[in-house]
């Protein structure tokens, strides 16, 4: 999954992104509000964290924008401007949630993971799973069951996997999941997609994943 952050406070930046990294999320930063905009238009993100006060513009009025477009990307207003009439705005704007400043980073992840599964149609669970046909992703161990067996994930792996599980029988080309699982700037490995479904295929049968040439790759489950 990846997100977008848009903040300009630097330290809060980059505890958050170690946070999201450990949480398994790809994140892309920036504290511009230009760049922000850009950045929304070449990426298919799943979320996004977004500041009210930037350097060269306003979050409310980026996210107006947005909405006006027809980004429909869920969004979190994470500011220091908490009073009442203020989230109003925030939701009168097309935010889906709104968090103030300060908070806690649990909270944070919370809210994000429901929005994401909200706009994949699944609910929340207590239990920070996500299943489907006999395999079963463990968020917080960063894990998977596979009927009566038990195996860690890399990052990778349970990245790649947890794309796959909020995506079930759906076409996902080599491009779609490269950019989820690369930061927008980072060089990405030309054959990271096939090598790590190779490795998930390992653990969870060589039928979970089926490869349609030239189109991408489709998630079965155990069942087809």
């Amino acid at each position: 999954m990846k997100l977008l952050l848009v903040e300009d406070n630097t330290l809060l930046v980059a505890e958050l992104v170690k946070q999201l990294k450990q949480a398994g999320y790809v994140t892309d930063v920036t504290d511009k509000a230009a760049e922000a905009d850009y950045l929304i238009k070449e990426t298919n993100y799943d979320c996004v964290i977004l500041d009210i006060g930037l350097p060269d513009g306003n979050g409310l009025l980026l996210l107006q924008n947005w909405r006006n477009q027809g980004v429909n990307t869920p969004v979190i207003m994470l500011t220091a401007r908490s009073q009442w009439h203020e989230k109003v705005e925030g939701f009168n704007a097309g935010a889906d949630d709104y968090l103030g400043k300060p908070f806690h980073t649990q909270e944070l992840l919370a809210r994000i993971n429901a929005l994401i599964n909200r706009a994949h149609g699944k609910a929340s669970t207590p239990t920070k799973e996500l299943s489907f046909e006999g395999v079963t992703l463990d968020e917080g161990q960063q894990s998977v069951s596979v009927g009566e067996q038990h195996f860690e994930l890399t990052a990778m792996e349970f990245r790649l996997l947890k794309i796959f599980l909020m995506s079930p029988k759906k076409l996902l080309s080599k491009a779609q999941l490269t950019d989820k699982l690369y930061q927008f700037d980072d060089e990405k490995e030309s054959n990271v997609v096939e090598v790590y479904v190779t490795h998930l295929r390992k653990k969870l049968g060589k039928t979970a994943i089926e490869t349609r040439r030239g189109q991408g790759y489709i998630f079965h489950g155990l069942k087809q």
